[in-house]
């Protein structure tokens, strides 16, 4: 896990209920700044690093808007948390803010009884579906990686409390870190983990400052027998050619990560472990920023002739893989994934 010690702490004053204070003890050496909204901050003079190193923002998230998913789960709860120490190159999040810190928001007893309310809302017993056969499941980390806040507030362990004794609901989140604190808590396989992996090589280049591959991997065993439920994200799915100009060097780079999640995942845990598979999207915006701070990076993300363009829900201008390309690259992926780790059903690709 990454050492974070923020020596700015940015907090709104609705922020500092009994949860925010206990925040702030855990960095008094931390120089403290009133602001008046969480999602505008100040000029901090630190370049995109240092403020995902540096600073932590605490703030009150007023919008509870819980919304479908029908992918990596039912429903997306209200964040807990937005922004992640990691600064990996292709992050949505990073898309829609200048500067994006960690920030945790400190009203997590509403957002608990949001998704209370809704989920008791809903039919039950719940109509089985690809996210879950018996659970309502609910995302918790869409936009921050809960096993980084897991060990900035206790919230989060009373978030994962809230749905292990759930009758009808479920968490789950994405993550690229390993916190070992998270072995201490047994959520009785009601909050499930996934793990984001991708070829090793590649990762070091694009996830910036998160957990290495083989730490992931190394992982899944482990959290498991704490009693998570423990699924894999392939995400982003980055297509590429070799330095040799072997236009099969995905493919390749693919078969040995299966061949590594095969050899590091015990019968008992591979007979729950499922996958979801999402090929990249890009930004022009997050394009530029990498240029200037890791533009080789780009060489793998940037590719314009196996990518069209695409105006997002946000007005954004994404590119995503050619339509018909993508359709060869989909079936592609899950040959390799029958070839080598067929006992690895994928919950939904695309």
């Amino acid at each position: 896990m990454p050492d974070f010690n923020p020596s700015l702490i940015l907090y709104t004053a609705d922020a500092l209920n009994e949860r925010g204070e206990a925040v702030l003890a855990q960095f008094p050496e931390a120089e403290t700044l009133q602001i008046k909204q969480h999602n505008r901050l100040p000029e901090l003079g630190m370049n995109h690093f240092k403020v995902k190193s540096d600073v932590l923002v605490l703030g009150k998230l007023k919008t509870q808007d819980i919304k479908w998913s029908g992918r990596s789960s039912d429903y997306i709860a209200p964040s807990l948390a937005n922004g992640c120490f990691g600064a990996c190159t292709y992050c949505y999040v990073d898309r829609h803010k200048n500067v994006n810190p960690i920030t945790l928001f400190t009203n997590i007893d509403e957002n608990l009884a949001s998704v209370g309310a809704h989920v008791n809302a809903l039919d039950w017993p719940k109509p089985a579906n690809q996210t879950d056969p018996a659970y309502w499941t609910y995302d918790i980390g869409c936009n921050s990686d809960i096993s980084i806040d897991y060990s900035l507030t206790d919230g989060i362990e009373q978030v994962f409390s809230f749905y292990r004794d759930h009758p009808r609901a479920k968490a789950t989140f994405a993550t690229k870190f390993v916190n070992p604190a998270l072995l201490d808590f047994n959520p009785q396989r009601k909050v499930r983990i996934r793990f984001s992996l991708m070829p090793s090589h590649v990762s070091k280049l694009v996830d910036v400052r998160t957990d290495s591959i083989e730490k992931r991997l190394a992982a899944i065993n482990d959290f498991y027998d704490a009693g998570y439920e423990v699924h894999v994200n392939f995400s982003p799915v980055i297509v590429y050619g070799g330095a040799d100009g072997d236009p099969k060097a995905w493919r390749n780079d693919y078969r040995d990560l299966f061949r590594q999640l095969n050899a590091a995942v015990r019968p008992d845990v591979k007979a729950q472990l499922q996958s979801e598979v999402i090929f990249l999207t890009h930004n022009q915006g997050q394009h530029q920023a990498n240029l200037a701070i890791n533009p080789k990076a780009e060489e793998l993300l940037w590719v314009p002739a196996l990518q069209e363009s695409k105006v997002s829900q946000f007005g954004g201008w994404n590119i995503r893989y050619r339509h018909q390309l993508k359709r060869q690259m989909v079936a592609v992926f899950e040959q390799l994934l029958r070839d080598e780790i067929p006992w690895c059903t994928i919950r939904y690709i695309f």
